[in-house]
Formats: C-alpha cells, structure tokens, sequence
C-alpha cells in the first residue's frame, strides 16, 4: 500500500469538509455569532489540521495503483463522516455520540433521515452545515479530490474510473477525464437554478441555499420540521418536484441535451423508462390515496402521488404530506420506488432504473430462447448491444443488493426492531432515500431506534452510497493482507 498516496488524497476530502465548516463559521457570524459557531470554527481547526497535515509532511508519492484507489475512496468518506459529526457533537443538545454519527452519515451520503424531533431548533449555521454535508456528498467527496487533482495526474484517471460506474460514464459521450467536470457542471447549474427559484418563490437566503443543497444532492434534509409542507406554497413545491425530477436524470445526457440545444439525447431507452415508471406508480399511488379516503378529490391525490413517487424515486425524501398513515398499498409502491430509484450518472441511490431496465431486457431475451432455442436474441439499450459479459455484473450487483438488503432486515429484526420498520428502513437506507413507514415516515425521525439499529442502518447508507464493491475490495485487501 502506498501510504503516501492514500494519505495526500484522504487529506484532500477533509479539507473540502474543512472549507465548508467555514462557511457555516461565517454564516455564524453574520447571524451575530450563533449558539454553534465556537463548535464549528473547534471543528474546522481540527479537520483542516488533519486534512493539511500529509501535505506538509509527505513528500514524493508515487502513482496509486488500483489497491490504494479504493482504500481512498472508503477512508476518504468514513473519515469524512467522523470529521463531520464535530460540529453537531459539539452543540450538544439531541446530539449523543450516536446521533452524531446519524445525522453526519445520513448528510454525507444524501439519505436525508435524521434523528432530530425538531430541526428548526438548530441554529442557522448548523443548518447550513447539515445541509452543506448534502452538498459535498452529493458531488460526491471523491469528485471533488478530483476537481483538485491536477488533470493530467494518474491518479485522477484511475479515480475517475472507480468513483463513476461504467452504467454513468457511458452517457458523457467525452473521455473518462473529462467527465467529472461534466457531472459538476450539471450539479452546480442545478443547485444555482433551485437557489434563485426558491428565493424568488419566497423563501429567505438560508431556506433557500438550504433546500437548493438539499435538492441537486437528492438528500432531503430540509429547515423545517414539516419539510417542504410547511411553507404551504404550491409553487415551492412545483419547484421542488421539478428540481428532484431533474436532479434525478442521467447528468450526461442533460449536459448534452442544453450544449446541442436538442432533446434527442433525452430520448435515450433508458431515460424513457425512467419517466413511463414514474407516471405509472404517480397514477397508482394516487388512486391507493383516493379509493382509500386519505385524500378528497382525484387531483389533490394525483399530486400527493406523483409528488411521493418522484421524491422516493429521486431519494430527496421532501414531503408535503405526512404519508404515516397512508394504506399499505402505497408503501409497497413507494418499496419498489426506493429499491429502483433513478438513474446512473445522477446524484440518485438505489440499484439504478438502467439496472432493472438491463435486468428486464434479460429477462425478455431468456423467455425467448426458451420459446425459440434456435433464435439469435440480443440485450439491447437503444442501437448499443450488449453482450453477456456486459450484462452479468449488473445483474450480479442486484443479486448482491437483495442479498445486503435481506442481512439487513436480518440484523434489525435480531435488535429489536418490528417487521415493517425493518424491511422499510433497510431498504430506505440502502437505497440512500431517508424516510420510510410508519413513524420512520418523512415526516418522522430516527431518534427512537437503537444506538445498534442506528449504527446498521449508517452502514447500509454507506454501501448503497459508493455502490457496495468498493468496501467489499477493502475487506479483501485486509483479509488477504492478514493470511500473508
């Protein structure tokens, strides 16, 4: 392992949490001073002295090799969780050591669920930061490394091509260098047009950076207790729907869409499967609220809907109804949702609509080999063929999603925890979607769980964040490591 390497490259996540801690000081200072600038300017100090301390005392690295390109990735976002739950430990109040944890966790990898009973008791500056750790895990810590690592370095290619799948890199239409740009780009031209809509919408400046960080990283953690529900503007969440709809989309095609200055890159297979769903589950979820009395009059539950479709779909958790007491139907609807989730190459959790779409042509070709033996059947996605070795690692990354999913709900029962809750939750926080059922609902929080419950459901957020293989890579060098 080239200690030196992974050292320099961890250093760099902590000093982009470290920038950030420092814009939440001065947000602080222009509310004159909050109760929590003393943590987060104690909590900057330490994560930039951290952060700064291998470019001071490491010289001379060598190029990292595929070995050391995960153990970036994973110790760059865990020590990245551990840094950010300073500030929230250092206010105090609801925050224990593992709620800390929860909240830093669940902000990094844009889940959105939280412990917190009442988040409008937070001083501004935390806000920000709660919503700023959103902002970086959205980008996604390694991408930002990125966008500072000189571009002709190897260790940016060999990053590049570990940070974004092969499903995402195949919408760029550019080199494998140049994609992160693209994807950071689309992200900041998001987060910039959800600011201004929500400021000329009405909502004051730290609302609004709040909810744009929030909405271009899929994240969910809002200001408000009542999340989007509590300005009770329909133009607030016009905004919202249409930002998680778009934040959702493949970044590529979406960079390609405004550079040609033409929709047909959004005509892409994929993408069109994409929304059919989301129409179809909007529609059924509608009529599950209506015929079951929760919501008078079709239109009302057709927005409620499609509104808790894309926000599951897009795993933002915005709510503008408390969806604790919908019927069942609708949350084995919203299951299936926070199991798909949106597409590769966007800020979204989840196996990834371009997975269950490959794994549904598959599906198609192997009943038709088995009704025509003889027959010359192909996966295709639009006019690109793919052949069997292209395909097998998509649907082995399902089997291994279900398989992570089910120990989960395994585990959570063995805690203590009741059925529905198990199953809602792991799937909620694989799938990087925040709010579940019931009382975990998105309106609800995480504070009643168990510190052990708790602890499985930041790991479940974890590896549905980086995909799961990189910590299993990680896992394997240790072990390998240790038989030697």
């Amino acid at each position: 392992m080239n200690v030196k390497a992974v050292s320099r490259n961890v250093g760099y996540a902590l000093l982009v949490s470290s920038l950030f801690m420092l814009l939440s000081v001065g947000v602080s200072l222009l509310n004159g001073g909050d109760s929590a600038l003393y943590g987060l300017l104690i909590s900057f100090l330490l994560t930039f002295s951290v952060g700064i301390f291998p470019f001071i005392f490491v010289r001379g690295t060598e190029p990292i090799t595929l070995k050391d390109g995960y153990l970036i990735i994973v110790l760059s976002w865990l020590l990245s969780f551990v840094f950010g739950m300073l500030p929230y430990i250092m206010w105090g109040g609801p925050f224990t050591l593992a709620n800390a944890w929860f909240e830093s966790v669940s902000g990094f990898t844009t889940t959105g669920a939280t412990v917190l009973q009442d988040i409008e008791a937070l001083p501004p500056s935390l806000l920000f930061w709660r919503a700023a750790t959103h902002f970086i895990g959205g980008l996604g810590i390694v991408v930002f490394m990125l966008l500072i690592i000189p571009g002709a370095s190897p260790i940016r290619l060999r990053l590049t091509n570990m940070e974004l799948s092969s499903l995402s890199k195949s919408g760029y239409a550019t080199r494998s260098n140049r994609t992160v740009y693209v994807f950071t780009y689309v992200y900041l031209a998001i987060c910039v047009l959800a600011f201004i809509a929500y400021s000329l919408a009405g909502m004051d400046s730290l609302d609004a950076i709040c909810h744009a960080f929030s909405v271009c990283a899929t994240g969910g953690f809002s200001t408000r207790n009542l999340s989007i529900a509590a300005y009770g503007s329909p133009l607030i969440e016009g905004i919202t729907f249409f930002f998680m709809l778009l934040a959702s989309l493949h970044f590529g095609l979406l960079f390609l869409a405004v550079v040609n200055r033409s929709l047909k890159p959004l005509k892409n297979p994929v993408l069109r499967f994409y929304v059919i769903t989301l129409a179809v589950f909007s529609v059924l979820m509608a009529m599950s609220l209506r015929f079951s009395g929760q919501v008078e009059g079709f239109g009302k539950a057709l927005w409620y809907g499609a509104f808790q479709t894309v926000s599951v779909a897009s795993t933002t958790g915005f709510a503008v109804a408390d969806n604790a007491s919908w019927p069942l139907s609708t949350m084995v609807l919203m299951m299936f949702m926070a199991v798909m989730c949106g597409c590769a190459g966007s800020t979204t959790g989840g196996v990834k609509a371009d997975r269950v779409y490959v794994l549904i042509k598959s599906i198609g070709r192997q009943i038709v080999k088995i009704l025509h033996p003889s027959s010359v059947d192909e996966v295709r996605i639009g006019k690109r063929v793919l052949r069997d070795e292209e395909v097998a690692p998509h649907i082995l990354y399902i089997a291994l999603y279900c398989l992570l999913l089910a120990i989960s709900v395994c585990i959570s029962l063995v805690l203590g925890l009741d059925p529905t809750s198990s199953f809602a939750a792991s799937v909620s926080s694989l799938g990087n979607v925040g709010p579940a059922m019931g009382d975990l609902g998105n309106l609800g929080n995480f504070d009643s769980l168990a510190k052990g419950v708790k602890f499985l459901f930041t790991m479940d957020m974890f590896l549905g964040r980086i995909e799961i293989y990189p910590v299993l890579a990680v896992v394997a060098m240790v072990v390998e490591h240790r038989r030697k």
